[in-house]
């Protein structure tokens, strides 16, 4: 795992193996990496019933020969996928307990794990300790702790394994003797009928019986309607807009990829102070499975006031001196802004710069899959189409319980709440973390976006709600789920609260720009906007009356309400649990409890100030500006105060 400290938090990330090539995905133009990964090919052929090998040959090369298999169209674009998955291997760093055929417990060896895959294992021994041979079966016993592989993979382990091979690495200056260890199944395998398989199970039924009660309570409601109409009203109303949204999302089908399908795309990655993440960014972006002469990379640096630009040069240097047969040079550009201009600003520099005809915005603290880019243009193959989002999903999940509460929120977020506008072609906000727009639809509407006011004040942020809405006018917008990155969300509470601030003035201000012509789209889809407005704008009343007013007034305890509460916390979790299959699930319980005692509460401030024009996370020039004049009012009234006194 690695780690970084920062106002005493450590940022906890699953770290892949770095591949000796810098752009391991990418198509080769020469056509020389032609061999397909031994490991994933073998592990493929093993749960098809083959040898249940997993690439012993080519375990401690790493990824070193990857395939091209990425540009091999006479393949299945999901068993692509999947061997991909299969063959990448993480830094680890836990315990192994490794036992013979004729050893027990108490003789039992004990390493080091140094990476880990689908596949296999290497593991660190002090030297002179390796009593096994080539080729021997081993029983491995280890713990995968949370954050060193995907989501989901966090479980003990108790698997046989081959020894494929045993080596000496030197570290910190020390010997180590390495042993290569290939799994007797694919941990992809061992976790479905180990755990995996149940949780979906347990997930499906304890969703529908969540589902059965709140309609049982909503039943109540009706019994109720006489007594406070407009109560329960609203109750009926949450409810079914919430169970409509996972109805339609688990009815959303993505577009599927058709690999003869590559139009012409530039990536644009805006980037303000962001040293520590910038050279990830830019590579997970050239790093695509995409037609070199098909993809470029333009970074826009909005006058930063740290390191960025120095990385930035360092990190595209680096790509051109490794990768010259990919045409990095005329497809990597880097240009800084003369002055700080704000993030709309640095985007439509370069959608200006960009030569082809679809835009993808990547923010600079996002991280693409490799596949990412292939998979989000395919529903432009729609001439409507005007804009996609990908999933998002969250890089620092394990860091601390801030983090793990956005996971599961972002998951449902784009799974389930996005999946459901995409089903009308009506995405509300395509993320700024990983969308796609038309270019000429960019450039159409800079103007208005550059220069767009709400109630006098320059609407700073809030700009990918801000671009759909002026795309959603003509065109529309889409989701692909299989289109994934990965960014880094709060870890600090008071920059997510600071955070959480900002995205409900901007949802505010949007929603009301959106709510003059979101009617003139799909009616079912037009119904649920407004409705979806008005609920959240409403809950805090709700809720107050419900948990405040109703007990202290009419000494009635609110258990229904609380009841329904939990339900709808229910369903977030268990969708979790359900398609991911990760132990973080219960987190989204504990963030619908957090929902109700803080974030709902950031609503009625968002009324009275949606206007605001300030970030409140980082150093734009209306923070500054309000800072100035904060500070300014603060001298002022301290020099009152001291004459006063006098």
């Amino acid at each position: 795992m690695f780690k970084r400290k920062k106002k005493n938090i450590v940022e906890v990330l699953s770290v892949p193996r770095n591949d000796r090539r810098t752009l391991s995905n990418v198509p080769d133009p020469e056509k020389i990496r032609m061999q397909a990964d031994r490991r994933g090919e073998k592990a493929n052929k093993s749960d098809k019933g083959g040898n249940g090998a997993a690439g012993s040959r080519n375990y401690n090369g790493g990824q070193e020969n990857k395939a091209e298999a990425w540009g091999n169209e006479t393949r299945d674009a999901a068993e692509l996928e999947r061997l991909r998955l299969l063959s990448l291997r993480y830094m680890a760093d836990f315990e192994v307990i490794m036992t013979g055929p004729r050893q027990t417990k108490r003789t039992a060896y004990r390493g080091k794990a140094v990476d880990i895959s689908s596949t296999g294992i290497l593991v660190a021994l002090a030297p002179g300790e390796d009593r096994y041979a080539a080729g021997q079966i081993v029983n491995l016993r280890f713990h995968i702790p949370p954050g060193t592989m995907p989501e989901g993979f966090e479980s003990a382990v108790r698997l046989d394994a081959a020894l494929v091979r045993t080596f000496v690495r030197e570290q910190d200056g020390q010997e180590q003797l390495m042993l290569a260890f290939e799994f007797a199944k694919p941990l992809t395998d061992y976790l479905q009928r180990k755990r995996w398989g149940y949780s979906v199970y347990a997930a499906s039924g304890a969703l529908f019986a969540a589902v059965c009660l709140i309609m049982l309570l909503r039943v109540e409601s009706l019994i109720y309607f006489k007594y406070n109409f407009l109560l329960y009203l609203y109750s009926l109303t949450a409810a079914a807009f919430l169970l409509s949204r996972y109805l339609f999302g688990a009815l959303y089908r993505e577009v599927p990829v058709n690999r003869h399908y590559t139009p012409g795309v530039s990536i644009i990655i805006p980037c303000f102070n962001e040293q520590e993440w910038i050279h990830r960014t830019i590579l997970s972006c050239v790093n695509q499975d995409y037609p070199t002469d098909k993809l470029e990379i333009i970074v826009v640096d909005d006058k930063s006031l740290d390191n960025s630009a120095a990385r930035i040069e360092e990190v595209i240097a680096l790509i051109h001196q490794e990768a010259e047969r990919y045409a990095t040079k005329d497809r990597v550009k880097f240009h800084i802004l003369e002055e700080n201009g704000g993030k709309r600003v640095a985007l439509v520099k370069g959608v200006e710069m960009a030569k082809h005809n679809l835009v993808v915005f990547v923010d600079s603290d996002s991280f693409l899959e490799p596949t990412a880019i292939r998979r989000l243009v395919q529903p432009f193959q729609d001439p409507r189409m005007g804009g996609v989002a990908g999933r998002t999903d969250v890089e620092n999940k394990y860091t601390n319980t801030i983090t793990k509460l956005q996971t599961v929120r972002y998951y449902i977020a784009f799974r389930i709440m996005k999946a459901a506008e995409s089903y009308f072609d009506s995405v509300t906000c395509l993320s700024g973390p990983l969308s796609c727009y038309r270019k000429d639809l960019i450039l159409k509407h800079k103007e208005a976006w550059l220069n767009q006011k709400f109630l006098g004040q320059p609407a700073t942020f809030g700009d990918d709600r801000s671009m759909t809405n002026f795309i959603l006018r003509t065109h529309r917008t889409g989701y692909q789920d299989s289109a994934i990155c990965s960014t880094i969300v709060p870890s600090d509470t008071g920059v997510f609260l600071r955070q959480q601030m900002r995205w409900k003035r901007s949802w505010l201000r949007e929603s009301l720009r959106a709510g003059g012509f979101i009617w003139r789209k799909e009616p079912f889809m037009a119904l649920f906007f407004y409705v979806g407005l008005v609920v959240p704008i409403a809950a805090p009343v709700i809720v107050a009356y419900n948990l405040g007013y109703v007990p202290l007034v009419h000494h009635v305890f609110p258990g229904t309400f609380l009841m329904g509460l939990l339900m709808m916390a229910l369903l977030m979790s268990l969708a979790h649990l359900l398609f991911r299959k990760s132990r973080l699930w219960l987190f989204g319980l504990v963030f619908c409890i957090f929902y109700e005692l803080v974030l709902l509460w950031q609503m009625p401030v968002a009324w009275v100030t949606f206007w605001k024009s300030t970030w409140g996370t980082r150093e734009t020039p209306q923070d500054i500006e309000a800072r100035e004049r904060k500070e300014a009012r603060k001298n002022k009234n301290k020099k009152n105060r001291i004459g006063l006194g006098q």
